[in-house]
């Protein structure tokens, strides 16, 4: 069973940066792909970014030039570092990782950016 544990989220000044974190319980280079999610208060899940084994990156439009998303096999964590933060980017960011036909998910952390 693989746990996926994010951080990283909290209150941020619109402009600001942020960087989240997901942590794995298992191997990360074990998984095809590993992305980012979020669900802002009454809207669906979005993508936001992916990044795959091999270290093809993807990015959904509305965060290309604001987020980056990269991944550290030694520490079996993958990471989301923010720039310029805007209001529309509040939301709950979700990690996820898929093999085999299966997908795990974190429970998300919040981001909240208001002044």
């Amino acid at each position: 069973q693989v746990q996926l544990v994010e951080s990283g989220g909290g209150l941020v000044q619109p402009g600001g940066p942020q960087r989240l974190s997901c942590a794995s319980s298992g191997r990360i280079d074990r998984f095809y792909a590993m992305g980012w999610y979020r669900q802002a208060p009454g809207k669906q899940r979005e993508f936001v970014a992916t990044i795959t084994s091999g270290g093809t990156t993807n990015y959904a439009d509305s965060v290309k030039g604001r987020f980056t998303i990269s991944r550290d096999n030694a520490k079996n964590t993958v990471y989301l570092p923010i720039d310029s933060l805007k209001p529309e980017d509040t939301a709950v960011y979700y990690c996820n990782a898929g093999r085999g036909g299966y997908v795990w998910w974190g429970q998300g952390t919040q981001v909240t950016v208001s002044s």
